[in-house]
C-alpha cells in the first residue's frame, strides 16, 4: 500500500509527548506529517530536483511546512548547519514555524534582553561581556549596593546551568561559561516562595497564562517547580503579546515575574516553548491552536502567492 506522502516536517529529535500531540492535530486537520531531525538533513547542490538541493529525509521534494519542536545543540558549526536548513526552506517558499530569524533572536538571551530593552517591555537589568575583569568590577559593584545577580547560559533552557551569585566567589570561572558571562539582577518576588508566570502566545495573540511556583528560586517546570491556573490579566496579556512581537515570533512562551511591589519583569522569551505543565492548567488544546495557526499562515501564502 502506498504510504500518504508527509506535508508537514516536525522539526524535532525527541519527538515524545508534544510531538505525538502535534501528529494527531495535524491528521484532524487532514494534513500528513513526520517527524525530521535536523542533523539528517543535507544540501545536495548538484541536485535538480524539487529541493532546490535541500534535502529533507521521509519527505519527496519539500514538505508544505516545517514546525520546529527542537534545534540541536553542539559546535558553532553544526548549530549553523542546522539553522541553515530552517534559512533555506523558508527561501524556498515553506513556511517555517518559528523560522530561523526568530530562534536565533530568542535562543540568544543577550540579544533577546537587548531587543526587549529596546522596545521598551521591562526586564532586568543585564549585562553580557567577555572581559572578565570588567565582569568582577560589576559584580562587587552589584553586590554592594544590596543586589544579587543571576548567571546563566548564553544559549540554555529548562533552568538548566543557572547560578546564583550572592558573593564573589559564586561568580563561575570564564572557562566554565565559554568565556561569556551572561548576568541578570535577582529580582526577589517575595516572602510565599520563587514563583512566576509562563504566558503562551500564539499569531500575536496571548491566549493562556499559568502561575509556576518553586521551593527553590528557579522556576522551570523541568527543575521540579509546579504549574497553577492563573488569571491572564491585561498587564500580562500586554507585555507577553510585545515581548513576542518585539522578537518578531509565531509561537512563543513569555516568562514574567513581579517584584516585592508588584512591578513585573519580562525575564525570557522562549522560541520552542514546552506546554505540558501548561496544558493541565489551562484547559486548551494547545497543539490544536498552534497547528490551527500553522495551517492559516499556509493558506495565507499560499493566496498570496496565486494573487502575485
Amino acid at each position: 500500500m502506498t504510504q500518504p506522502s508527509r506535508r508537514i516536517a516536525i522539526c524535532t529529535d525527541d519527538p515524545g509527548w508534544h510531538g505525538a500531540r502535534l501528529r494527531r492535530a495535524f491528521a484532524e486537520h487532514g494534513w500528513d506529517s513526520g517527524y525530521v531531525s535536523l542533523q539528517a538533513c543535507r544540501f545536495d547542490l548538484t541536485d535538480d530536483g524539487d529541493g532546490a538541493g535541500l534535502v529533507i529525509p521521509g519527505f519527496d521534494g519539500l514538505p508544505d511546512g516545517a514546525f520546529v519542536r527542537g534545534v540541536p545543540g553542539g559546535t558553532l558549526e553544526q548549530v549553523t548547519f542546522h539553522l541553515d536548513v530552517l534559512h533555506a526552506l523558508r527561501r524556498l517558499g515553506i513556511l517555517v514555524y518559528n523560522d530561523a530569524r526568530a530562534i536565533e533572536r530568542s535562543v540568544d538571551k543577550c540579544m533577546t534582553s537587548f531587543l526587549l530593552r529596546t522596545a521598551g517591555i521591562p526586564t532586568p537589568p543585564t549585562w553580557c561581556a567577555r572581559d572578565p575583569d570588567w565582569i568582577a568590577e560589576l559584580v562587587e559593584r552589584e553586590l554592594a549596593a544590596g543586589h544579587q545577580l543571576v548567571h546563566k547560559p548564553l544559549f540554555g533552557s529548562q533552568g538548566e546551568g543557572l547560578t546564583r551569585v550572592r558573593e564573589r566567589g559564586d561568580l563561575p570561572a570564564p572557562d566554565d561559561c565559554n568565556g561569556i558571562h551572561y548576568l541578570q539582577r535577582f529580582i526577589p518576588t517575595g516572602d510565599a516562595g520563587a514563583h512566576d508566570w509562563r504566558v503562551f502566545v500564539v499569531g500575536g495573540q496571548a491566549l493562556a497564562a499559568m502561575r509556576r511556583s518553586s521551593r527553590d528560586w528557579i522556576t522551570n517546570v523541568a527543575q521540579g517547580a509546579s504549574c497553577h491556573p492563573a488569571v491572564l490579566d491585561a498587564e500580562l496579556r500586554t507585555l507577553a503579546e510585545s515581548a513576542s512581537a518585539a522578537l518578531g515570533m509565531a509561537y512563543t512562551g513569555v516568562d514574567i515575574l513581579r517584584d516585592r511591589e508588584g512591578r513585573a519583569w519580562v525575564i525570557e522569551v522562549n522560541g520552542v516553548p514546552a506546554w505540558k505543565g501548561l496544558q493541565q492548567v489551562c484547559g486548551l488544546d494547545l497543539a490544536e491552536v498552534l497547528v490551527s495557526d500553522m495551517l492559516r499562515r499556509i493558506h495565507e501564502n499560499r493566496v498570496m502567492e496565486a494573487v502575485s
